[in-house]
């Protein structure tokens, strides 16, 4: 294994402490218990945006906090969930008195951490929504999660709520337009080559150099099924027909089309996906009027790519276009 690393137990708490040095600006960093708030601190009156959840994914979640954004992130260790007693402070920071919602990807160990987080600040007076982000075709159920996994999606629903709470939205609408996007959105991804978390020391899958997995999750899991190595147009094609099968698009919709990372891919190979993929969209008649390209929920060190598809509305293309000022996104 090689890494810049010092002690693999205590990377992520180095790499937060690193992050926050490096954007006093955007971010304040907590570390006792470890967690992220915006730097100028809450914005009275307004609904309170909280994620988390496994480090290894950056920059989901701590990335994205900030003005239009989210409120406070909760990073826990390489792709294990934050515990309570992180999440219920971070929650307690972000809270400018109507309420909070808390984004949670469908993973088992983050949505029992994060409902019994919600328990303990409801019961000092905060109110709490929850939505779930499954927005995973690749996977019904696996060890990870009950139903289908939440991925790069988030990062539509965290942007687009996060705008709606900006604009002065309320709790119940907040909550309501972020479910509109995860019931709007929908992934799929492939892996080159599998990852290695530093506290284990080795890959998490074996995957021999003339095959792909196709299906991956963003823990390291293996995938759906295994393929031989194909051109990017032809890998495009297995991961982008699930996704708009599955939301049933129809020609004449308007879309985001996110071409996603997964750590080690270079940008030039994931124009090259985004390139078939606009193709096979615009075969359909869909029409992509807003794109994104690049590292936005990895894992570690992966290489491999994931494609999601949003379909969008007048209100959440306002939404999805309205002013953002964090570390990853800034527009």
């Amino acid at each position: 294994m090689k890494k810049l690393i010092n002690d693999p137990h205590d990377v992520v708490v180095e790499s937060v402490e690193g992050f926050g040095l490096a954007h006093p600006d955007v971010v304040r960093v907590h570390t006792d218990p470890l967690y992220v708030t915006r730097a100028g601190g809450t914005v009275p009156g307004k609904v309170g945006l909280v994620s988390g959840g496994g480090s290894g994914h950056e920059p989901l979640h701590a990335g994205f906090v900030g003005v239009g954004m989210l409120d406070a992130a909760v990073p826990g260790a390489v792709f294990t969930s934050p515990t309570p007693d992180q999440i219920a402070p971070a929650i307690a920071a972000a809270d400018a008195g109507a309420g909070i919602l808390t984004i949670v990807k469908n993973y088992t160990g983050d949505v029992l951490n994060f409902e019994t987080a919600a328990e303990l600040a409801e019961a000092d007076g905060t109110t709490v929504r929850q939505v779930l982000v499954n927005d995973d075709v690749a996977v019904e159920d696996s060890t990870w999660t009950a139903g289908r996994r939440g991925v790069a999606g988030t990062v539509a629903v965290e942007k687009i709520a996060g705008a709606a709470a900006e604009r002065g939205d309320d709790l119940d609408a907040v909550a309501a337009v972020a479910q509109r996007v995860v019931d709007n959105v929908r992934t799929m991804g492939l892996a080159l080559t599998a990852c290695t978390v530093p506290h284990v020391g080795r890959p998490g899958f074996d995957l021999p150099d003339d095959e792909i997995e196709i299906g991956i999750g963003i823990h390291g899991e293996p995938g759906r099924h295994r393929v031989g190595l194909e051109s990017a147009d032809a890998l495009t094609e297995k991961l982008l027909g699930p996704v708009v099968e599955d939301l049933g698009l129809a020609g004449g919709e308007r879309v985001l089309l996110l071409v996603n990372g997964m750590g080690g891919t270079p940008a030039s190979e994931l124009y090259v996906v985004y390139r078939r993929a606009r193709a096979l969209l615009s075969e359909r008649r869909v029409e992509v009027t807003r794109s994104l390209v690049g590292n936005y929920v990895t894992s570690l060190e992966m290489q491999g790519a994931s494609v999601t598809v949003l379909r969008l509305d007048d209100e959440l293309t306002v939404l999805w276009d309205a002013p953002v000022h964090t570390t990853a996104l800034r527009w």
